[in-house]
């Protein structure tokens, strides 16, 4: 694919959008299975350090507590609660974003990287595609993979995204259908291989997408999987609940050509640069049925350096 009429484009948390020609960008390098802009850089292989410094697990099981009252008033339903971890490693983010093999990432101007492994939604002959990811377990548990299908919270949790993800497109598209539904791929964490649970919609297109693509695109956002449902409602629960400013974290980044292909990531596995300090941003989706010591493991647990 040539980037002469590609348009690459950055949408935050809050819908603050950048969007610039793909061979005007500068300092701006991503990578998606389909097109790259990554100049080579040569990383030396050091040993990885990496230390951590999360929420306390007193202030996480306050806002879990909150959230969990916010459910049993009939509010939200799932919500994905996050927060910001401090960290230190002996990599720099350019050396994060050459070693890490995920299927999206982004080195955006110094000031963060993400690398993904989350589609947000793909559009290819006037169809659009999306693939929710909700349920994560380390693959070296016994039994891994029929624990996460069989088990009945991870479920419920992974159909309430599945169901907003529906609607979604229903509103910019027609004949919306499940074509998979709770598949598993694995993703490298750090150490650890995790197992993810994903499904795919899709959804038909007019043809003439290309001609209002950001405004379809700004309808369906922020993306479900890292909000939750009902979508308006648990947004404001999410903003009064975590206190602090998401960013770019758990938004999105794509490339289109405007006429016939869009491709798009949720922007998770996120760190970010503040003031010389490096801050990770995690979490993840929260039910009637959640453990508040299981989802304050996850939101450590996600926290990691690809190698």
């Amino acid at each position: 694919m040539k980037n002469k009429n590609l348009k690459f484009f950055l949408i935050d948390f809050d819908g603050n959008i950048f969007i610039d020609d793909v061979k005007n960008l500068k300092n701006i390098f991503f990578s998606f299975p389909s097109f790259s802009n990554t100049q080579t850089y040569q990383y030396t292989n050091k040993q990885i350090y990496l230390k951590k410094y999360p929420i306390s697990f007193e202030k996480y099981q306050k806002a879990f507590n909150e959230v969990i009252e916010e459910i049993k008033k009939g509010n939200t339903y799932l919500l994905n609660l996050t927060f910001p971890t401090p960290i230190k490693t002996n990599l720099n983010l350019k050396d994060i974003y050459t070693i890490s093999k995920a299927p999206f990432k982004l080195l955006f101007k110094d000031k963060f990287v993400c690398f993904s492994p989350e589609r947000f939604v793909k559009i290819e002959n006037n169809k659009i595609y999306t693939y929710p990811m909700k349920g994560t377990i380390d693959s070296n548990i016994p039994s891994a993979k029929e624990k996460i299908l069989s088990n009945e919270k991870e479920m419920a949790e992974h159909t309430m995204v599945v169901d907003l993800l529906r609607n979604d497109l229903g509103i910019i598209g027609k004949n919306v259908k499940v074509n998979k539904f709770r598949f598993i791929d694995k993703i490298k964490a750090g150490n650890k291989e995790l197992l993810q649970v994903s499904s795919e919609i899709e959804a038909t297109l007019s043809k003439n997408w290309g001609k209002n693509w950001l405004e379809m695109i700004l309808k369906m956002l922020p993306a479900g999987s890292i909000t939750g449902t009902p979508k308006k409602k648990t947004i404001e629960i999410i903003k009064k609940v975590e206190n602090y400013k998401r960013g770019y974290y758990t938004g999105i980044f794509g490339i289109t050509d405007e006429k016939t292909f869009l491709d798009s990531s949720v922007i998770i596995r996120y760190i970010e640069r503040k003031n010389s300090k490096l801050i990770y941003k995690s979490g993840g989706g929260i039910t009637i049925d959640s453990n508040v010591k299981d989802e304050y493991e996850e939101l450590i647990n996600k926290v990691y350096i690809p190698h």
